[in-house]
């Protein structure tokens, strides 16, 4: 029996929350590690005791090994549990754990070694007769072999970093001429994100459900699977909506995915929580896509159904126990789903984004205990470059799947977030969208159903919400006593005046009339657009609208002339130029390439004289463990390069000078 009594939780963010509230009501005393940027994060407040363990890069604190060991070893932690991602994965790591005293709770190094690598588990998979997909998972990593293979496999093809996972070092590809540029980006993705840059090909399953089965495994040969999670909705390959059972799987297909599950589990001496992940196609063939040896994101939908604790389960494994039910005890019951709240961008095809939280509230779940939030953020903290962009969970439960949805929807709805751009509107849009509620979502949802989406197309403010911006700026200069002389007053009854208002570096024209100083109610002009709406007094980070006779509620917050406002429509983040001196006009033969966000340069594409091509890439920007692209929008020149490899550079930051290839003479 391996008995420990202090746990040691080599993760950060919402995870290494969740797993020390559960070792807390276990009895277990708990410590956290953390970086530079982590210093003041929630989870090192939850744990009685934390450890500095270096810079905010991950090369330099969460994946150093010795560091997460010795910060174990000094706080006399006997067990140490991974989360997800990181080190969760290591099987290097799992062993220096074991050959250093510390019970690493998840498997063996053999098991994580084997199933980490998507070309060697798959290789065991077909020894163990369960279906793969047809594709090339051989050890020469050529090129030119992978060219060769992949004609014949076939297009459309899968481009998978071995050692992957989350969608990094994954691409989609549809023609033999892209096949070399992807594998790439793909390789440099996965060097970056897991060490390793060996991939596979996979033909592409068209049209296909990723549902995973739940498998637990204990040190006397027992394993289990707990049902299934369909988490067919993602983007870039990530997940986020997963909820459980799938509303596609029968009793007859979750007892044949559930068996070979386990058979895969077995098949490598596992031990602990496990995932065992299959693409489905619509005639409900399977197809075994990868285990993940950890515990997994949306882990939660299957404690909902089953009314277990998994990390209870996995603490319990750990410690020599074996498991607390057989295959015919495990039962399911009701529905439930989740969504992943992410710090990105839909406006901007997903791009993450970084911040300060300035304000963070969710429902209160103690009067419910059908919605669950896990969450590792909190007031004041500033999302980072350096992290996944991910920030809560968001999870309910209801009898039937039609109630789960509903509750979720409201708690969506109800969440608030204001300082950094996220998805909310484009969840809650998703969670009311028919296809889904009809249970007919594939992984082609985003694309086939749901491109054209508001929440990824309004690209720029509506005339509503630029109406609400502009009132809220008025009435905070009022608060303020900053109004006189600033604004072109004129006659005694109605005042009205123009304002400059800025969103994502465009300037918007907005006239308000209003009746006196103190007057609720007011029109608005944006473009030929006249909007009349009341405005109550703000109650913290509320106000209320009256629009159409209905009353809405929206949450905001300023910090100087900077409005963050949710109003339904989106996280939105306006500065008030109107008394700004107007910025000389840019030459217009020149073009700059800006860093999208905080993050750091890979490559640099470029040089000084060389003429490049409209579309072309020039910088590759690496942030939040994804890696992007920058490209000239312009046939050019490029005239000045500010950067270097390695360099860490802020958002909006001019990387590069190009002139117009048109006009440079």
């Amino acid at each position: 029996m391996n008995k420990f009594n202090k746990i040691l939780i080599a993760n950060r963010g919402e995870i290494a929350v969740r797993i020390i509230r559960t070792a807390r009501q276990l009895g277990f005393r708990t410590v956290a590690v953390y970086s530079d940027a982590d210093e003041d994060a929630l989870f090192v407040q939850e744990a009685d005791q934390a450890v500095h363990i270096g810079p905010a890069n991950v090369g330099e604190s969460y994946l150093v090994a010795e560091k997460i060991i010795n910060a174990a070893k000094i706080t006399g932690a006997q067990a140490i549990h991974p989360g997800y991602g990181f080190l969760s994965e290591n099987a290097a790591f799992s062993k220096a754990c074991k050959d250093s005293g510390i019970t690493f709770i998840g498997p063996e190094a053999h098991a994580i070694e084997l199933m980490g690598s998507k070309r060697l588990s798959k290789l065991a998979m077909i020894e163990a007769d369960i279906p793969c997909i047809k594709g090339y998972q051989g050890e020469n990593q050529d090129v030119d072999n992978f060219l060769a293979q992949a004609k014949d496999i076939g297009f459309p093809i899968m481009v998978k970093a071995s050692a992957g996972g989350g969608g990094r070092g994954m691409r989609l590809v549809h023609s033999i001429e892209d096949l070399e540029e992807n594998i790439k980006m793909a390789r440099s993705e996965a060097q970056t994100a897991f060490g390793s840059g060996e991939l596979i090909l996979e033909q592409a399953v068209i049209d296909p459900r990723h549902i995973e089965i739940q498998v637990f495994a204990d040190n006397y040969g027992n394993v289990v699977y707990l049902g299934e999670r369909d988490c067919s909705i993602q983007r870039r390959h990530q997940k986020i909506v997963e909820e459980a059972p799938s509303p596609f799987v029968d009793e007859a297909l979750r007892q044949r995915m559930g068996e070979a599950a386990v058979n895969a589990a077995k098949s490598c001496q596992y031990r602990g929580a496990g995932t065992v992940e299959f693409l489905v196609d619509k005639d409900k063939n399977f197809y075994f896509l990868e285990m993940n040896t950890r515990l997994q994101v949306e882990h939660p939908v299957t404690e909902f159904i089953t009314g277990l604790d998994l990390v209870e389960w996995q603490l319990s494994v750990a410690s020599g126990e074996p498991l607390p039910l057989s295959q015919d005890q495990i039962t399911i019951k009701g529905h439930a789903v989740e969504v992943r709240l992410y710090a990105e961008n839909p406006r901007d095809d997903f791009m993450p984004q970084t911040g300060t939280v300035f304000d963070w509230y969710t429902p209160d779940n103690k009067e419910s205990t059908d919605i669950r939030i896990d969450s590792g953020i909190k007031k004041g903290q500033r999302v980072s470059q350096f992290y996944d962009p991910m920030l809560a969970k968001l999870i309910a439960f209801g009898k039937n799947r039609d109630t789960a949805i509903r509750r979720l929807v409201s708690a969506v709805q109800d969440t608030r977030l204001l300082g950094v751009n996220h998805n909310k509107l484009f969840l809650k849009n998703v969670l009311n969208h028919q296809v889904f509620l009809e249970g007919e979502a594939t992984t082609a949802f985003i694309e086939q159903h749901f491109s054209d989406d508001f929440s990824m197309s309004n690209k720029k403010p509506s005339a509503a919400t630029l109406a609400r911006a502009a009132v809220l700026f008025y009435k905070q200069n009022i608060e303020n006593n900053e109004q006189h002389g600033q604004f072109n007053w004129c006659g005694s009854q109605r005042l009205n005046f123009h304002m400059s208002i800025d969103f994502n570096g465009e300037s918007y024209s907005v006239y308000l009339l209003t009746k006196a100083f103190d007057s609720n109610e007011f029109q608005v002009q944006v473009d030929d657009q006249t909007l009349t709406l009341a405005c109550l007094p703000a109650k913290g980070t509320e106000c209320v609208f009256i629009e159409n006779s209905i009353r809405n509620t929206y949450a905001f917050i300023f910090e100087h002339q900077r409005l963050f406002l949710d109003d339904g429509l989106g996280h939105f983040i306006f500065e008030n130029i109107s008394y700004k001196p107007a910025n000389l006009a840019e030459n217009d033969t020149q073009e700059h390439i800006k860093a999208s966000m905080d993050g750091a340069i890979v490559d640099v594409m470029a040089k000084v004289g060389e003429k490049v091509t409209k579309g072309q890439t020039l910088v590759v920007l690496e942030a939040m463990k994804m890696e992007h692209q920058l490209k000239s929008l312009i046939d050019g020149v490029v005239t000045s390069v500010n950067v270097s490899v390695g360099q860490q550079v802020k958002s909006k930051q001019v990387l590069l000078h190009l002139a117009n290839e048109k006009t440079k003479d």
